[in-house]
């Protein structure tokens, strides 16, 4: 009978019983099982010159590979970016996709895709059923809190291009095993059954992670994460792994609908070492129709000394110079000015933006310079300019300073305590 019932324990599919997340709690906020559609949106959503992309979204359950691979054959462009946004499911079923992705040499970005046609949630009934339909769905698309949890990370790491950007994240831990037995096995058979397919689960996921060119500390840190808990990765290891090795990522300029609304920029970059990453934020207020002011917040970096000077140019002479001392709140440093009207305009119709810092430690300056990316930014004024006020008297009008909390990055819980 224990020969048997071992036998019949072995038989199980393993595709179907290992599971990185199981809960209807992280359920929560995702389609039941792994929706995919064509999305397009408006000019540079999903970057410059980028406006159609894949997205990929809910639970990896038990037949998601091969709705993928029959959705892909389809989709002709290979140049459409994928989002993704999961709390994991079934990890058999993320390997198999993940290679999917490697062999379209897909880029890969964690982000929610939003339909405006959806009149309740992203996720409800009717809401899947014009997700589901031919062709392309209008949506918008979002990074903030964006999510791909457990097993989606491991469909992440099957793109030859992979992207997270500072306010998206990516969480990791380890698998449980859940199968059904036959019999009355004693609780030694089971337990040992369980180590051994453990043992493989190990082995398999070891063999993927280096199979997708991630370092293998990734593994040995996944292996340290209980299922009950998450790890969500730091830039820092996101880089260190080879996940996403750029030294300077950021988001889109985006309008931020606050008690006070203005538009907003995050980056991280690269300290010269590469021990660490460095956040940073701007935003844009509009004081009235004639009166802009620019904040710049960035981590304070304790081992420099001196006076320092930040300079924001758009081309070759147009700039705003924050020259005077910030002010400090909490970890972060606060610079904030005025806007000349000239160097707006400069600023909206630039590709790009160059920052830099000028600082004189021992009365010798020293420039450093690095580019951010402009996308997003003339529609996010256009749009932040409908509710600005008009001209008033007060020639300084208050604008409020970020909390000590903020900017935050990184930093998205999951869906629960246990994607």
């Amino acid at each position: 009978m224990l020969i048997r019932i071992l036998f019949l324990l072995a038989s199980l599919s393993i595709a179907g019983a290992l599971r990185a997340q199981d809960t209807p709690a992280q359920k929560a906020g995702y389609p039941p099982k792994l929706t995919i559609y064509l999305a397009k949106g408006p000019a540079n959503a999903c970057g410059a010159g980028c406006d159609r992309w894949i997205a990929i979204e809910g639970e990896i359950d038990r037949d998601a590979a091969a709705r993928v691979r029959r959705f892909l054959a389809g989709v002709k462009d290979m140049q459409r970016p994928i989002y993704l946004h999961s709390p994991g499911g079934n990890v058999e079923q993320s390997y198999a996709i993940a290679r999917l992705l490697r062999a379209r040499k897909a880029t890969a970005r964690i982000g929610r895709t939003i339909v405006p046609a959806c009149a309740g949630t992203q996720v409800d009934a009717g809401c899947l059923k014009v997700k589901a339909a031919r062709g392309e769905v209008e949506a918008e698309l979002s990074t903030h809190n964006a999510m791909c949890n457990s097993a989606c990370a491991y469909v992440f790491l099957g793109a030859t291009t992979r992207e997270v950007a500072p306010d998206a994240a990516i969480a990791v831990h380890n698998s449980r095993l859940t199968f059904v037995i036959h019999g009355h096995p004693s609780p030694q058979a089971v337990a040992e059954y369980r180590q051994r397919q453990m043992v493989t689960a190990d082995r398999d996921r070891a063999a993927f992670v280096a199979a997708m060119g991630i370092r293998r500390e990734l593994n040995d840190l996944i292996r340290t994460v209980k299922f009950e808990n998450v790890h969500v990765l730091t830039r820092l290891e996101l880089y260190r792994f080879g996940i996403d090795t750029r030294p300077l990522t950021e988001t889109l300029w985006t309008v931020e609908k606050d008690v006070r609304p203005y538009v907003r920029k995050l980056a991280l970059e690269k300290k010269g070492d590469g021990a660490a990453f460095r956040l940073m934020e701007w935003r844009l207020f509009c004081e009235n129709k004639d009166r802009a002011r620019l904040m710049f917040v960035r981590e304070i970096d304790e081992t420099t000394t001196g006076k320092r000077t930040v300079v924001i140019t758009a081309g070759t002479d147009t700039s705003v110079t924050f020259g005077r001392s910030p002010a400090r709140i909490g970890k972060f440093e606060v610079w904030s000015d005025a806007i000349a009207p000239d160097a707006l305009k400069a600023m909206l119709a630039a590709a790009h933006l160059q920052v830099g810092e000028v600082s004189a430690p021992d009365g010798k300056a020293d420039l450093m310079t690095f580019d951010i990316d402009t996308t997003g930014l003339e529609p996010a004024w256009a749009q932040l300019l409908t509710s600005c006020p008009a001209v008033t008297t007060s020639s300084k009008p208050a604008t409020p300073l970020p909390s000590a909390a903020s900017p935050s990055v990184n930093a998205a819980p999951p869906a629960s305590p246990s994607p």
